[in-house]
């Protein structure tokens, strides 16, 4: 395994979740943001960047032990991916109105409950598995992209959670605590089973 390859498109993947992210809080209309966010898995996918809640659907393929190493350092790369363009953001003239918006997002998640988050992390990652999937096997350039974009304007309209998507609002936000990190990994366990279960399932049709 490429641990260093892994670690660099994981970054990469991050970074570009958080662009799409940075375009969703500079625009007013949910429906217009949520369709242009999806450039992020949109890069995602045509690049073969990792992207936590991509790989993680097909965790229990292939070898189980090297698949959890590998989607710990994707996690941790998307982490830094998505804090890198934080960080460049928090440098410019853009900041401010985005930060406003990053803070409201943020704080609607810490006043919701674990449960709440732990569901809406599991409805997101059916809505991530469908783009991914339908994307790998659709036959038709139209199926797999219109596949990306409705995945993720399904994900982002629903107001389910996406771990790697909350690293840039947190990140963006700057609302570092232990409360922060606890639930991310709710989220993150919430994306992890979504997934995984919407996998087994289609392959069971």
């Amino acid at each position: 395994m490429d641990y260093k390859k892994t670690i660099l498109t994981s970054i990469l993947a991050g970074f570009s979740i958080g662009l799409g992210g940075m375009i969703f809080l500079s625009v007013d209309n949910k429906i217009v943001g949520s369709a242009l966010f999806s450039i992020g898995l949109f890069l995602v996918l045509t690049m073969r960047f990792s992207l936590f809640t991509g790989k993680v659907s097909y965790l229990l393929e292939g070898n189980f032990e090297k698949n959890v190493i590998n989607i710990v350092l994707i996690w941790c790369g998307n982490f830094i991916g998505s804090f890198i363009l934080a960080f460049i953001i928090k440098n410019s003239r853009v900041y401010g109105g985005l930060y406003e918006k990053a803070v409201g997002l943020c704080q609607i998640k810490n006043q919701d409950s674990y449960l709440s988050l732990f569901m809406l992390g599991i409805i997101c990652n059916i809505f991530i598995f469908i783009g991914v999937d339908e994307y790998k096997k659709n036959e038709h350039v139209l199926g797999k992209y219109m596949a990306i974009i409705l995945s993720v304007m399904g994900f982002i309209l629903v107001g389910s959670e996406h771990c790697v998507a909350d690293m840039f609002y947190y990140n963006m936000s700057g609302s570092y605590s232990k409360e922060m990190f606890i639930r991310l990994l709710i989220i993150t366990i919430g994306n992890a089973v979504g997934g995984i279960a919407a996998n087994h399932f289609v392959k069971k049709c």
